[in-house]
């Protein structure tokens, strides 16, 4: 008897207040129940600002993780870049030759003076010698190739001029990198 009334009074209230019932029919289905119950899904446009916004997410992301070998090797030109630059600035400042000396095959290299290897200014009782195999943030870059003259040494003498210009190469992951420090200024550049 109550829902009998019940639905009058609703049909009462529809016929007497259309635009009511109007205005609010966006939020009902055919079977008059409301949109927030359990047969409400997804729009297609919902669906498409979703993929979009993942596509941007991916196309962000997705670099990022595949350029680690290409940071490294710029990482580790810079880092031998510098100390050459460490080196010739030694050299000049104490008035005797420092030497950058690389060996290829572990992909290392050390700054040396006349009493051998020189004492690192910032790693206190460590000696200054590169390993990138050791060094987890660089170890996918492998020198390829140092070229001073002859050898893989480049000597500056203490005026900062070195004995021979000459190239070292850096590899990884498909990527490569050349230091080169020119004859007669010293002058280091990296392409």
């Amino acid at each position: 008897m109550f829902k009998i009334r019940l639905r009058r009074f609703a049909e009462m209230r529809d016929s007497a207040y259309p635009s009511m019932r109007l205005r609010h029919s966006y939020l009902r289905n055919k079977d008059g129940r409301g949109l927030c119950g359990k047969g409400r899904g997804f729009t297609i446009v919902e669906l498409l600002i979703v993929v979009v916004i993942l596509s941007i997410v991916a196309l962000t992301a997705i670099p990022m993780m595949s350029s680690a070998a290409s940071i490294q090797i710029r990482s580790a030109a810079n880092m031998i870049a510098a100390d050459i630059e460490y080196a010739r600035s030694m050299a000049i400042s104490r008035g005797q030759n420092h030497s950058v000396v690389f060996d290829k095959n572990t992909d290392s290299y050390k700054i040396v003076d006349l009493n051998g290897t020189v004492q690192h200014p910032v790693k206190k009782g460590f000696l200054y010698e590169v390993n990138f195999r050791t060094e987890s943030r660089l170890n996918r870059v492998d020198i390829t190739n140092a070229t001073f003259d002859t050898d893989q040494t480049v000597v500056f003498d203490c005026l900062g001029s070195p004995d021979s210009g000459g190239t070292v190469n850096l590899q990884a992951g498909g990527i490569s990198t050349t230091i080169t420090v020119e004859p007669v200024t010293g002058f280091v550049s990296i392409q």
